[in-house]
């Protein structure tokens, strides 16, 4: 995953399915992120049916939700668009997938102190419409310092070059996952500093251990995807939980025939 001189950070993605973005937000740009963040937490920014509990299938002790996942805050509260962040993970988003790469939709992933909830395994594509074109890349924004032990991302490596894994329900019904540990070949966690990002292709591999630290880790992620594919997505009535958060499996590469 280190880029050197023989690979620069797109030769990296390709190869592996994630590259680390370097700072992407000055120290001072992630308190302003981190204040308004927390208006969406707290309630103050509305967040309606784009909230919800990636970890509901685990019972709460103590929190209101496990992993409050908020989906599409730039509609929610439309000057982010305007902000630093969009027009840099913009800029990232075109150098590892290519110029005509856009914004495609983002959200707010939040684990509160000592929820000790995993994120499960899964890949992003599974959730997704089977498009021609599969350029993809989610940009996981720090807003935290990110450690193993509050929720740091773990990919597969090479994970992205393989088939889907079939996707089934969580417990609860309400969230996906597929089969996937920390042992298998390639494991690889991203400790990150607040500011940093990480880029991931939308067939990588990825989890995150439960937040067991007495800190918040909070992050961002952006994705992009072609400006083509964009189009058809939208075409043919998907829009990435804007007018329906529903998680499911939509992809048919990745239906479980067992479940």
């Amino acid at each position: 995953m280190t880029i050197g001189t023989e690979l620069t950070r797109a030769q990296v993605f390709a190869q592996d399915g994630f590259v680390v973005t370097g700072s992407l937000l000055s120290t001072a740009e992630v308190e302003t992120y981190r204040e308004l963040y927390d208006r969406f937490l707290s309630g103050e920014i509305e967040s309606g049916d784009k909230r919800s509990d990636l970890g509901s299938h685990v019972p709460r002790q103590g929190v209101e939700e496990n992993i409050t996942q908020i989906m599409w805050p730039t509609a929610l509260y439309p000057p982010l668009l305007d902000m630093p962040l969009h027009s840099r993970a913009l800029a990232m988003a075109k150098e590892l997938i290519g110029g005509d790469a856009v914004f495609d939709f983002d959200m707010m992933i939040h684990k509160p102190a000592r929820s000790g909830v995993p994120t499960p395994w899964h890949q992003d594509a599974a959730y997704w419409l089977d498009l021609p074109d599969k350029r993809a890349v989610s940009i996981w924004v720090a807003l935290d310092e990110a450690v193993i032990d509050n929720g740091c991302m773990w990919y597969i490596q090479g994970s992205h070059e393989q088939p889907l894994r079939p996707h089934y329900p969580t417990s609860d019904g309400k969230n996906i996952q597929c089969s996937c540990s920390e042992d298998e070949p390639g494991a690889t966690a991203v400790p990150l500093q607040a500011g940093e990002g990480v880029a991931h292709a939308g067939s990588t591999l990825h989890y995150s251990r439960g937040n067991t630290t007495g800190g918040v880790r909070r992050a961002y992620v952006l994705n992009f995807r072609s400006t083509d594919m964009l189009r058809l997505e939208r075409e043919l009535g998907y829009d990435v939980g804007l007018t329906n958060n529903i998680r499911t499996v939509r992809n048919a590469g990745a239906v479980d025939s067992d479940n």
